[in-house]
């Protein structure tokens, strides 16, 4: 019995991919590249196709070629169903970070060369194809576009530079969008036959740039922010990421008339930087190898289905047509290599990108391949009703003989090239560390084998033969071992911050696995966590302290929060603030701690000592400047700071006890009810914990206010209502509380915290329990110095006109300033203290000015390291 109608296609695409699931591993044993072999396989099939349909000897297979040869699957709907998928893994497997220092070589690469490309071969195939210009550009804007699945593909199986893979994966996400724009302005002139306008052309290619980025980007936010309203529920989540590049697309192309390949893409680069920390670890992950099967079910089968087309769009091929086939090649090559040798040099020398080196240039330009999308783009053009024949025949047969050309020559060849090129070896810093962590891990194993085969019982001969088999790789990898030979100081520094930056984003994400924790909190410091890696690998230490330093200072939501404090008296938003910034510090404080221990046990035996010490040091300031933070707060906050503590080392035990059921679950000590039973029991408990602590933010304000010289004698009920009408202040490293010959407005009184004035012979430094500003309140004068905060501080203010007010009231509050300032004109006033109540008799912790240098010093002079061991100079 014939299988016809639906069942038919579904068992068409059944079919179809047990093919491509066969390729895979076909292609890995013959050291040839997916993309190309599913391409011979597509055309085999449709040649076979079109033979059995010509055929009268073979009409019992006719139905399943029909169904092969017709399949309900326009350009429209490939364009359709397969683009959003390809485009959005294509961005949410990219390391955007890391992609934005290179934007200026994607775009030139990603647009640049597109029109280049589109107006080259053009204008080659003019002289000699007999059509229009416009038809010729319109075929230019067809073949310009690259498919990087092939090309990543093969970079990735032979070990090719991260850089490069990088680069044209980050071209590949722009290309398409730039290609289609072009491809649709051409089709449209064409078939309505009139003129383009250059001008008009141009700005409606910016505009649908520049509006689908936007609607990407807030599509791709919208969707974060219902993740992390709906809770932990995976399936929902992992449920939106797919429904999330259709709906960008879809209201772009459709509704919007922007690009909807920069709408998905924009949108799978946002869940891409904001992912990590939105997702659960588990879900993430899970998240990544759900993508990456469906774009491989997506790209096998656009490429088979579009290859299958390839026998029909050759039909009636000439030798002539061959002729303008190779031009096109010719031409497309041509215009690559002068984008990419012409352009990049200057992208380079005016360094708005880091330079590209000959051997990846040389390799752009041969892994320009086309595929499916340009096969696409032809089928569209062969379809259209309004197009004469004579134009589908030149479009279809020369877009579909140079997609063949680049995948059966370029495709072919690329694997070698990059072998030639030697891009496949290991960067000099990674080929010195390989020996170095060989030799180092090589001998824990053999000793944990020796340990290993006591335990079970082993034969001594077979222990023995086994272990000095590892002796001997020990020793091979020691000899060859030239880490302290071929690495500076530098370097190893550069690469220590690296790998702790690194260390503390895995820390984080473990972290993040314990559910209560902020979203929010730990977007923000992943995302400084990040920044930090990148500023090392730009910069070295300086680059990793300056993301430090980013990430300690108060964000533009806390300052907006403060000034609605200040100016409008409402707490609320400076509150959620607070908490946050309370949470973000402690857990930063805790990941910094094991950190430091992560250096000394770990990271110590593979760099050395001294380099140990080096980035000790940094990690050390660090971890005390976060502890002043935290001593800071806690001092005004103690209860808030204690009830926080308590439920996250809560949380962790819950997160603890819940991993050690899944052990004995995976020991077969538990049976799967009592399993989920206790399961069952941790998240009841762990619901009891899933609710916002209080925060009271004027806690304590008036009990403050009676520490404080400048209110001495002030009677408790003038107090009472002085609380009422101070607001607080959270001052951050560095911050200028006034500038020199500005007029005063607000008072500060040092609760917790140092501040610094900075006058042209000398430096007074302000402690808690002094008053800043008032006196230049009194008098009206402008301030004779800049003031700075030193440390994270809690300040009290109030503004110049209720001060004075106060004092008309109560003189006694101006007889305590002149005293105040009599005492520190004698020099009798007490070393600045960061805590009230410290002192001789009262010691406490002493400021850091260690600390103070990380935070308010000038980058290059805040780690002095010694004159032997500063590692700028072996490099």
């Amino acid at each position: 019995m014939a299988i016809a109608g639906l069942a038919a296609i579904l068992m068409a695409i059944a079919m179809l991919l047990v093919v491509v699931s066969t390729v895979q591993p076909i292609a890995r044993r013959l050291e040839l590249s997916e993309t190309v072999l599913l391409a011979i396989v597509g055309i085999v099939i449709g040649g076979v196709a079109d033979l059995v349909l010509r055929s009268t000897h073979l009409e019992i297979f006719s139905g399943a070629a029909e169904t092969l040869l017709d399949f309900p699957l326009n350009s429209e709907a490939f364009l359709l169903i397969f683009l959003p998928i390809l485009v959005f893994q294509g961005a949410l497997g990219i390391d955007v970070r890391r992609l934005a220092h290179e934007t200026a070589t994607v775009l030139l690469l990603a647009v640049v060369a597109v029109v280049v490309s589109t107006a080259t071969i053009g204008l080659a195939l003019y002289p000699f194809a007999g059509l229009p210009l416009a038809v010729c550009l319109l075929l230019g804007s067809i073949v310009a576009t690259t498919d990087p699945s092939a090309v990543a593909g093969i970079f990735k199986e032979i070990g090719a530079a991260s850089r490069l893979t990088r680069l044209v994966e980050g071209e590949a996400l722009l290309n398409d969008a730039a290609a289609i724009s072009i491809f649709s302005i051409l089709l449209a002139s064409i078939t309505a036959h009139h003129k383009i306008m250059l001008g008009g052309a141009v700005l409606e290619f910016l505009v649908s740039f520049a509006g689908a980025l936007v609607i990407g980007v807030v599509f791709g936010r919208l969707t974060l922010m219902l993740i992390a309203t709906i809770g932990a529920a995976p399936a929902a989540e992992i449920t939106l990421t797919v429904a999330l590049p259709y709906l960008s697309y879809i209201v772009c192309d459709e509704f919007l008339g922007f690009s909807g390949v920069v709408a998905t893409a924009a949108s799978g680069m946002t869940i891409s930087i904001y992912g990590p920390s939105t997702f659960r670890p588990q879900t993430w992950r899970f998240l990544n190898e759900l993508w990456q099967q469906l774009v491989f079910w997506a790209g096998s089968l656009v490429f088979v289905l579009a290859s299958m087309l390839v026998p029909r769009l050759l039909a009636g091929m000439t030798r002539w047509d061959c002729v303008l086939i190779l031009i096109a090649t010719g031409a497309g090559l041509l215009a690559r290599g002068s984008v990419v040798f012409g352009m990049l040099p200057i992208l380079a020398a005016t360094r708005l990108s880091p330079p590209v080196p000959t051997p990846f240039k040389i390799t752009m330009v041969w892994g320009g391949l086309r595929g499916a999308i340009t096969l696409a783009l032809a089928l569209a053009v062969t379809e259209n009703e309004h197009v004469s024949t004579q134009i589908a025949h030149f479009i279809g047969i020369i877009a579909t003989g140079f997609v063949l050309i680049t995948l059966f020559v370029n495709g072919t060849t690329l694997r070698y090239l990059v072998l030639f090129l030697k891009l496949d070896q290991l960067p000099l810093i990674d080929q010195a560390l390989r020996h170095q962590i060989l030799a180092i891990g090589l001998g824990e194993v053999r000793d944990q084998t020796r340990e290993v085969a006591g335990e079970l019982g082993f034969s001594r001969n077979v222990t023995n033969s086994v272990v000095q088999f590892l002796d001997r790789r020990v020793t091979t990898e020691q000899q060859a071992n030239t880490f302290d030979t071929a690495l500076g100081d530098r370097q190893r520094v550069t690469l220590a911050l690296i790998v702790i930056g690194n260390r503390e984003r895995s820390i984080l994400l473990d972290l993040f696995r314990i559910q209560g924790l902020s979203r929010r909190v730990m977007e923000t410091l992943l995302r400084s966590a990040e920044a930090m890696v990148d500023g090392a690998r730009l910069e070295g230490r300086f680059g990793y302290v300056r993301a430090l330093r980013r990430r300690l200072k108060p964000s533009l939501r806390f300052r907006i929060a403060q000034a609605i404090h200040h100016r409008l008296h409402f707490d609320l938003p400076l509150m959620y603030c607070m908490t946050e910034r309370f949470e973000m510090l402690m857990i930063a404080h805790f990941v910094s701690l094991s950190l430091t221990r992560f250096m000394r046990t770990r990271m110590e035996p593979t760099l050395g000592v001294r380099i140990s010490e080096i980035v000790g040091e940094v990690l050390g300031r660090q971890c005390k400047l976060l502890d002043e933070a935290l001593q800071t707060l806690r001092l005004h906050y103690h209860g808030y700071s204690e009830a926080l503590e308590n439920r996250m080392l809560r949380q962790v035990a819950l997160r603890l006890e819940e991993e050690k059921y899944d052990s004995l679950l995976s020991e077969s000590l538990l049976s799967d009810e009592l399993h989920r039973e206790l399961h069952r029991d941790v998240e009841q408990r762990r619901a009891h914990l899933d609710f916002r602590l209080k925060f009271n933010i004027k806690a304590g304000i008036e009990s403050r206010i009676h520490g404080f010289a400048i209110f001495k004698g002030l009677p408790d009920g003038v107090l009472h209502d002085l609380s009422m009408k101070m607001s607080l202040h959270f001052s951050s490293p560095g911050e200028r509380l006034y500038k020199r010959g500005q007029k005063v407005h607000t008072i500060y009184f040092i609760s917790a915290g140092l501040a610094e004035t900075h006058y042209a012979e000398r430096d007074v430094r302000f402690g808690a329990g002094a008053v800043i500003g008032a006196e230049e309140a009194l008098t009206g004068a402008r301030v004779a110095a800049t003031s700075r905060s030193l440390q994270f501080g809690h300040f009290l203010t109030m503004s110049a006109r209720t001060f004075r007010r106060l004092v008309e009231e109560y003189p006694i509050v101006r007889d305590n300033l002149m005293k105040l300032a009599q005492a520190r004109a004698d020099g009798e006033m007490p070393d600045a203290h960061l805590l009230p109540g410290e002192g001789k008799d009262r010691p406490g912790v002493p400021p850091s000015d260690d600390a103070i240098a990380l935070a308010i010093a000038p980058v290059t002079s805040v780690l002095p390291v010694r004159e032997d061991t500063d590692p700028d100079k072996k490099d």
